[in-house]
């Protein structure tokens, strides 16, 4: 169901160097490898069966063939997984890894040591040399985070491209770039600078996807059911409303308050609902269909991901970087991620979704969904851990939904782990792959494309 935004402050998007999807390999240029079995990752992860209704917004969006599609859903899984283990084993050494490709069969993994290229190649994946470790990138892009002044609308977009190695601060002149790198401090061979008249925007304007209405003035999109404790409610984005803040349904029936809400800094929020609405699992997809939430495992840099909302519907793109600093007009948003999934206005606080692994809640960008776009969203992981709440999945049903005090150290249902952490349990040790809430089905024993036993 349709519904017009009622604030006045939220007009459509004007679109400002629109940016429209390039890049994208035509499906009659790409020959798809051949299917790849289902191995323990894409089980576990269950990117082995995809909704049908996300394999065909994968086939609009990204021109890709229905085979392809389920080939780049499992091959993005299994990527996950190897770029986990080579993360741990390189350690500081490790500089980034992503996918490429119409089916992503290439994973390429980045060092600053050449003496890591055979460990990297004896996975499958291509070896990067790069001379800046991942450690200084982030040190050089918190510098500039740290050194925008008011409310930095003339770079409004910060990020570390682990595939050139550098920071890239987006700007409307390269005046302002470089006047922001020398306020840093920071070592202007570390970054490069795109000129671009984009400026993102907050998109204001329970099924993951579905409308809400905030204090009778604003409306937004669901993004996840999340429970905490008995409380049932949803994620979304912390500029649709603030703490306090009541929120009425899709059908104008009331619905709940903004329990927790952070904006800007970041952009999360919770909304705790009345006993009339159930949290689920589900998001909604093309033509209302819905697409079930099996987890949170956070995809890879080029990984394929698609995103609901109330305004333009179900829409797919590519992730492009994470942990991205962005600046709005209201002020600055940091760990985001950028992608080239169009959204618009009322979009805001919707569902971003990579295969059935929710990834986070719409943020705001540039653009629009006839021309094209970039959009941003909050990661769902870090929501989750700040409010202490579970995710709504098609594979709960047991367990307990938040860790006990006292359990450091050993593994939880509910407690969100993160590439590298190490947990105990049975008198066994496993280190963390790949960032996820754990839920019950995923014990570390029983979830190799999650956990390495140590």
């Amino acid at each position: 169901m349709a519904h017009r935004h009622v604030s006045a402050g939220c007009a459509a998007l004007t679109v400002l160097g629109a940016l429209v999807l390039t890049g994208l390999p035509a499906a009659a240029a790409v020959e798809p490898p051949a299917p790849t079995p289902a191995s323990s990752a894409a089980e576990t992860l269950g990117a082995d069966s995809p909704a049908p209704v996300v394999l065909r917004a994968m086939e609009r969006d990204l021109r890709l063939t229905e085979a392809q599609a389920r080939t780049r859903l499992v091959n993005e899984a299994e990527a996950g997984t190897r770029a986990g283990r080579l993360h741990n084993a390189l350690g500081k050494r490790f500089a980034g890894a992503w996918v490429s490709g119409a089916t992503s069969a290439d994973l390429t993994v980045a060092s600053t040591d050449v003496a890591d290229t055979p460990a990297i190649e004896a996975v499958g994946a291509r070896a990067v040399v790069v001379k800046t470790p991942l450690a200084d990138l982030k040190t050089a892009k918190t510098k500039l985070d740290r050194s925008v002044t008011g409310q930095g609308l003339d770079t409004p977009v910060r990020y570390i491209d682990v595939r050139t190695n550098r920071v890239t601060v987006q700007a409307t002149s390269r005046a302002a770039a470089d006047t922001l790198i020398k306020a840093a401090g920071v070592d202007s061979a570390l970054v490069d600078v795109e000129v671009t008249a984009d400026q993102p925007r907050t998109l204001y304007d329970i099924r993951g996807g579905d409308a809400f209405y905030i204090d009778d003035t604003a409306r937004c999109s669901v993004g996840f059911g999340v429970t905490k404790g008995a409380q049932q409610g949803f994620a979304t984005a912390g500029h649709c409303g603030k703490a306090g803040a009541r929120t009425d349904g899709y059908n104008q029936v009331a619905q709940g308050t903004f329990q927790a809400s952070v904006f800007p800094g970041q952009d999360m929020a919770w909304v705790g609902v009345n006993s009339d609405w159930t949290a689920t699992p589900a998001v909604k997809g093309e033509g209302g269909q819905d697409v079930q939430t099996a987890g949170s495992v956070q995809a890879l840099t080029g990984a394929a991901v698609c995103r609901s909302g109330s305004t333009t519907g179900w829409h797919c793109g590519t992730i492009e970087q994470h942990d991205t600093s962005v600046n709005y007009a209201e002020g600055t948003v940091n760990g985001v991620t950028r992608t080239t999934v169009c959204a618009e206005p009322g979009d805001s606080g919707g569902s971003f979704i990579s295969g059935v692994q929710a990834q986070g809640v719409t943020s705001g960008g540039s653009g629009d969904c006839t021309s094209g776009g970039t959009t941003f969203y909050q990661p769902i992981n870090p929501l989750l851990s700040t409010y202490g709440l579970t995710l709504s999945t098609s594979t709960s049903g047991s367990g307990t939904s938040a860790p006990e005090d006292g359990q450091e150290g050993g593994w939880a249902v509910g407690r969100v782990y993160e590439v590298g952490d190490r947990v105990t349990l049975d008198g066994v040790t496993y280190e963390c792959l790949q960032s996820h809430q754990a839920q019950a089905a995923w014990q570390p024993a029983l979830a190799p494309g999650l956990w390495q036993r140590v």
